[in-house]
C-alpha cells in the first residue's frame, strides 16, 4: 500500500479510506451527495496525488509521443494540454492520459495511478529516440479544486490571471507562497476548476491556504466517491471500467482523440474499425424503471438476449435517477433505443441517451 503525502490529514478529517490503485485514498469524508453537490454548485477539493507524472525531454520527444499516443500532439503549442490514449498492439488501450507541452522539446504526461508502472514500461520500451524520461510520480502532489467557485478561491492565492486561462491550458507560477506550481485548467468533474501540481513538501501549505480562501464558499474536502459520480454525469471514461486493454478508442466514442493524420502504434487496426464500423459501441443510458445499474450487470434486449454489459453505473445525485455507460451491439446504440439492465435477476427498463447526461 502506498500513501499520499496528506494521508494523515485525510484520516484526521474523518475520511473513509479505501485501497484504490494501490494507494490508501479518501473515498468519502461524510456524505457523498453533499460532496457531489458542493462541487457542482460551489467548490470542492480532491486530493488526487496518486496520479502519475512523467517528464519527457529531448529533440525527439514529440516523435516518441506521436508514436505511442493516438491523438496528434503536433497540434499542441506551449501551455496547451491534450487528452489522448496509449494504444496497445492487441487493439486495446494501455491507458488514457493528458499530454502537457512545456516547450518544443519538453512534455509532461499525466497518467492513471493504477497504470504508472505499466505506462512507464510501455513508453520506455518504444523510446528508441534517445528521449530523456523522468518519473516524477512520487515527488508530486495534485489537488483538484473543482466547481464554479474554484476560480474565485484560487485567484486570491496567485498573481496569475486565472480568468484568461482557457480550458485545457496550463502555466507555471507561484500560488499560496509555493513556487514551481503547475496551474492547470483541467479536471475530471465537468464542473470547471483547476488542478494544482505542487512538490510534496508544499502539499499541506497549499491545502490549508485553499481551504482558508474557500471558507466564504463553504469549500469541502471531497473524496473519490463524488469524483466518480461527477465524472459519470459528464460521460467521462474511467480506465478499467469504460476503457481497457481490449477496447478500441473508436468503440469507446473516442474517435475525436484518435487521429489518423500520423502513424501510431496499431493505427491500422483502429482505422479499419472506423472505416468498416464497430460491432459494439459505448453508450450512455438512463433508467426508465427504478433501479441502480452497476459495473458488470448484463444489458439485454426485449427478448432477453444479452447485447452488452454495464461498465459504469450509479444513482445520479444531480438527476435523481439511475444512469450508466456500457458497451452494446451497434444495432442498439442509437439514442432512445430500449434496453434492459439485469438487476438481481430482473430485467429493468432503460433507454440509450446522448452523453453527457448533464
Amino acid at each position: 500500500m502506498k500513501y499520499v503525502t496528506l494521508n494523515d490529514l485525510h484520516v484526521s478529517l474523518g475520511a473513509k479510506m479505501i485501497e484504490f490503485a494501490g494507494y490508501n485514498m479518501p473515498v468519502l469524508y461524510g456524505n457523498l451527495i453533499q460532496e457531489h453537490n458542493a462541487v457542482r454548485n460551489s467548490v470542492g477539493v480532491f486530493d488526487v496525488s496518486h496520479m502519475g507524472e512523467f517528464m519527457l525531454k529531448g529533440e525527439k520527444a514529440l516523435e516518441l509521443i506521436q508514436l505511442v499516443t493516438s491523438n496528434d500532439a503536433s497540434k499542441l503549442t506551449d501551455g496547451k494540454v491534450q487528452y489522448s490514449c496509449l494504444p496497445n498492439k492487441e487493439g486495446g488501450i494501455v491507458d488514457d492520459l493528458l499530454v502537457y507541452r512545456w516547450g518544443e522539446n519538453e512534455y509532461y504526461l499525466v497518467v492513471n495511478a493504477s497504470n504508472i508502472e505499466k505506462d512507464w514500461n510501455w513508453i520506455s520500451q518504444h523510446n528508441s529516440f534517445g528521449v530523456e524520461m523522468k518519473n516524477m510520480s512520487d515527488d508530486m502532489s495534485l489537488l483538484a479544486v473543482q466547481g464554479p467557485n474554484a476560480i474565485k478561491v484560487l485567484q486570491k492565492l496567485t498573481n496569475v490571471n486565472l480568468s484568461v486561462m482557457e480550458y485545457y491550458t496550463f502555466c507555471g507560477g507561484s500560488m499560496a507562497g509555493c513556487e514551481d506550481v503547475i496551474i492547470s485548467n483541467t479536471g475530471y468533474t465537468g464542473a470547471g476548476g483547476f488542478e494544482i501540481y505542487v512538490w510534496n513538501k508544499d502539499a499541506r501549505k497549499m491545502w490549508d491556504a485553499i481551504f482558508e480562501a474557500g471558507k466564504e464558499f463553504d469549500i469541502m474536502p471531497t473524496g473519490l466517491g463524488a469524483r466518480d459520480t461527477l465524472r459519470l454525469e459528464k460521460g467521462f471514461c474511467l480506465y478499467g471500467n469504460d476503457i481497457n486493454d481490449t477496447t478500441s478508442p473508436i468503440e469507446a466514442g473516442l474517435g475525436w482523440i484518435t487521429k489518423f493524420t500520423k502513424p501510431f502504434i496499431n493505427h491500422e487496426y483502429h482505422k479499419a474499425i472506423k472505416e468498416n464500423g464497430a460491432t459494439k459501441k459505448l453508450v450512455g443510458f438512463e433508467m426508465i424503471d427504478r433501479g441502480i445499474p452497476r459495473q458488470h450487470y448484463m444489458i439485454k434486449d426485449a427478448e432477453g438476449n444479452t447485447i452488452g454489459e454495464v461498465t459504469s453505473g450509479t444513482q445520479s445525485p444531480s438527476l435523481n435517477k439511475g444512469i450508466g455507460m456500457g458497451y452494446v451491439s451497434t444495432a442498439f446504440s442509437k439514442v432512445d433505443s430500449e434496453i434492459f439492465i439485469e438487476i438481481r435477476d430482473k430485467a429493468i427498463k432503460a433507454k440509450v441517451v446522448k452523453i453527457p447526461f448533464l
